[in-house]
């Protein structure tokens, strides 16, 4: 969990630019609109990053600490499995959203860094695909999953479906008539999400071979 220690002024800066960033892109967002979201001067601002792109430096590395924080924790995902306490329909995103306070604004710009091919989402998405293909060999390895014939293909399948709450969570929301990013959607989505994947979609008798 990001520590309430953290709100400093430059953090306040760096939130309200996370946050704008998020909703707007880095372009469309100026020094002027970030010192007023956090209530100080420009001039601030820029004696604490020097200019909006430090700022913006300094948002994706939080962005990337963040990361690191799971993947580094002792208690963290990897540990989990290693010790035989994760459950195969865990996800990075359920670990992701566990460590960040209600209405952060990461997973929103998470999705912008992905879809816009920043480079930093880019890195992002390499780190999430290695750990999700970590995850699974240990599972494998456990016996809590069938092991498949392209490792690689299986680990990206179950990223996909994992990443599709961060980026279409606006979408599922409208359809589904909650967001999956909160606690109450991502609840309901897990129920038959776990069902799908260990009980399966299809019956025995749509999977028999016609012929």
């Amino acid at each position: 969990m990001i520590s309430p220690s953290d709100l400093t002024a430059r953090s306040q800066i760096r939130d309200a630019a996370l946050a704008l960033f998020a909703r707007s892109g880095p372009d469309a967002v100026t020094v002027r609109q970030i010192a007023a979201t956090a209530g100080v001067s420009p001039a601030l601002v820029l004696h604490h990053f020097g200019s909006k792109q430090g700022l913006r430096d300094a948002v994706d590395a939080h962005v990337e600490g963040v990361f690191d924080a799971l993947l580094d924790a002792p208690d963290g995902a990897l540990a989990a499995v290693a010790a035989g306490n994760l459950p195969a329909t865990a996800s990075f995103t359920d670990a992701l959203l566990a460590s960040l306070p209600p209405g952060s604004a990461i997973p929103d710009y998470l999705r912008r860094l992905l879809l816009t091919g920043d480079p930093v989402g880019r890195r992002l998405f390499a780190r999430w695909f290695q750990l999700s293909r970590d995850l699974l060999a240990q599972l494998d390895n456990a016996g809590a999953t069938r092991p498949s014939k392209d490792p690689e293909v299986r680990a990206a399948f179950l990223m996909v479906n994992d990443l599709a709450m961060v980026l279409l969570h606006e979408h599922l929301a409208d359809v589904l008539g909650a967001d999956p990013l909160t606690p109450e959607g991502m609840g309901r989505w897990a129920s038959d999400a776990i069902d799908a994947y260990t009980a399966g979609v299809f019956t025995e008798q749509t999977r028999e071979d016609p012929s």
